[in-house]
């Protein structure tokens, strides 16, 4: 069903607006030992001071300012208040696109999302690994032993310091660190450089969005103060590791869940989604651990037919989820898709901007990749309120209870004796998969 979008405010900010024509701005070289760059990519988020090569005209752009997410998946091209044209003459330092192993390797970590052109040595075989493709975040948190399109196997080069996925350090300093921006949400192991006072911070433990636009001087959680200079490499996503690429339910419960599901919903799909909210269901004791997933499945359970739908039913919906308030690509239409059935434009704009890949234009990746399904099903977990003015993965952790989160995700339509017949079904799902999982649903089951 495509209702849960119809309880979501539609986000004022994502009018659709007219791309800026392509100029080339003047602006200073970077100087040729400096440069570090790689290929420009559709849909990647770079990072304040990344140098890119565009394919299409074999021109060098630099990263002069960022938004939410860094580049914003920006175009070079045109997104001219992003970029600045620049040079880049070879001899540059090692670093983020790393060519034929010779860039600095760091030691692979779960969870991090690494950059195009990163060497990782993967610790349980001592083996060396480029990242050769990205998706929406970089590698996604994949694992190079088994995502063989992200990862190839190279030569390793010589060894970083521990850290993740910034890319290794260049001309000869170990950190790789980039003057804090308000409203930046930086990766796990970013050094970054605050303005205010001159010194370095270290982000340590990630939210929904990596730092959630943290300041590293009150955020003491999200970061620790670190030093940046002398040897050594440092790169940017460090330690700790994130949280992906393991889920509470094992793959046999989630096939006993649901035996009969399409093939788009695939539990590696679910698992690599994961790891862009570390939090999710891993928050808490053991058994709220196990009631949130239960929860969540329960839900998405319900909204997609047991994840038989990929797409909505009833066809003659299609053309009517445009909100012409909030922009339409032309050509698509925003009917509900996915684990959550993601309905409404302003919805696929938010989600896509919130994992990194354009929805908005191409709202039919959520119908045919698995990841980025099981994406937009969990980013409203853990962001959308609904009718219950709470996430449902807060009313889980904090053991409110099974119905605010169907409060949350459908309450305007269904809670309140509007529709007890869909409110049983969800409970039915809880109850069913908190028995497979072996937890107490716990209380408050309705709504």
């Amino acid at each position: 069903m495509a209702c849960i979008a119809s309880l979501l405010i539609p986000l004022a900010g994502y009018c659709a607006a007219p791309a800026p024509a392509a100029t080339v701005m003047s602006a200073a070289a970077v100087s040729a030992a400096a440069c570090t760059s790689v290929t420009w990519q559709y849909g990647v988020y770079y990072r304040l001071g990344d140098v890119v090569r565009y394919p299409n005209n074999g021109n060098y752009y630099k990263l002069v300012n960022v938004g939410g997410n860094g580049s914003d998946a920006t175009d070079p091209t045109i997104s001219t208040w992003y970029w600045q044209q620049t040079t880049c003459d070879s001899g540059g330092g090692g670093g983020g696109g790393g060519g034929g192993g010779a860039g600095a390797t760091v030691t692979w970590q779960a969870g991090v999302f690494y950059r195009l052109g990163d060497v990782v040595r993967y610790p349980n075989n001592g083996s060396c690994y480029k990242l050769v493709n990205v998706g929406g975040n970089g590698s996604d948190g994949t694992d190079p032993t088994i995502s063989t399109w992200y990862w190839q196997p190279t030569a390793c080069g010589s060894t970083g310091g521990g850290g993740g996925g910034g890319g290794g350090g260049g001309g000869g300093t170990g950190c790789t660190a980039v003057d804090w921006q308000a409203g930046v949400y930086y990766r796990q192991g970013d050094v970054v450089r605050y303005p205010g006072n001159g010194s370095y911070y270290k982000l340590v433990n990630v939210g929904g969005n990596g730092s959630d636009g943290t300041d590293p001087t009150i955020s003491t959680w999200y970061w620790q103060p670190t030093t940046c200079g002398g040897s050594g490499g440092g790169g940017g996503g460090g330690g700790g590791g994130g949280s992906g690429g393991s889920f509470i339910v094992s793959e046999a419960q989630f096939n006993q869940m649901f035996p009969s599901r399409n093939g788009l919903y695939t539990y590696a799909g679910l698992v690599n989604a994961m790891s862009g909210w570390p939090a999710f269901a891993t928050t808490g004791s053991d058994t709220i651990k196990r009631q949130e997933a239960a929860a969540f499945l329960a839900n998405v359970a319900h909204e997609s037919d047991s994840l038989r739908a990929t797409r909505e039913y009833n066809q003659a919906n299609w053309p009517l989820y445009c909100d012409w308030n909030s922009g339409c690509a032309p050509g698509q239409q925003y009917y509900g898709r996915g684990p959550i059935q993601l309905s409404w434009n302003y919805n696929y704009r938010a989600a896509g901007q919130a994992i990194g890949v354009d929805l908005w234009s191409n709202p039919d990746l959520v119908a045919t990749d698995s990841t980025i399904a099981w994406k937009t099903a969990i980013w409203y977990w853990m962001t959308g309120t609904g009718a219950a003015g709470v996430t449902p993965h807060n009313a889980m952790v904090n053991s409110w209870g099974f119905g605010v989160t169907i409060n949350a995700i459908n309450g305007s339509l269904e809670c309140g004796g509007r529709r007890p017949d869909a409110v049983q079904t969800r409970i039915n799902f809880y109850r069913s998969f908190t028995g497979i999982i072996g937890v107490d649903p716990g209380g408050n089951l309705g709504c």
